[in-house]
């Protein structure tokens, strides 16, 4: 079946805005060193204190808190978990 007049203009219209696309350079942007590290110590550390909690039967790491200290730990991993977004 032939195509149409107005398909063909949309097909030439959509294949001029790819090749202006392509004719910018692309820069690779890499994430900061340090970023993956703090990530990962992010995680661990609120695993730790997530454990920790649950360990000591709600005694520690910060006793005074007391069922807060799962925020905290969750806090951590969510810290982790907003860092591992911006890495590349």
């Amino acid at each position: 079946m032939p195509k149409s007049k107005l398909r063909k203009k949309v097909q030439q219209s959509h294949a001029h805005v790819e090749q202006v696309h392509s004719a910018e350079p692309h820069e690779l942007v890499e994430s900061p060193k340090w970023l993956a590290p703090v990530m990962v110590a992010n995680f661990l550390i609120g695993l730790f204190w997530i454990v920790v909690f649950y360990v000591t039967q709600t005694k520690y790491p910060v006793p005074s808190i007391g069922s807060w200290n799962m925020l905290v730990g969750f806090g951590f991993i969510g810290i982790g978990f907003g860092l591992a977004t911006k890495w590349r």
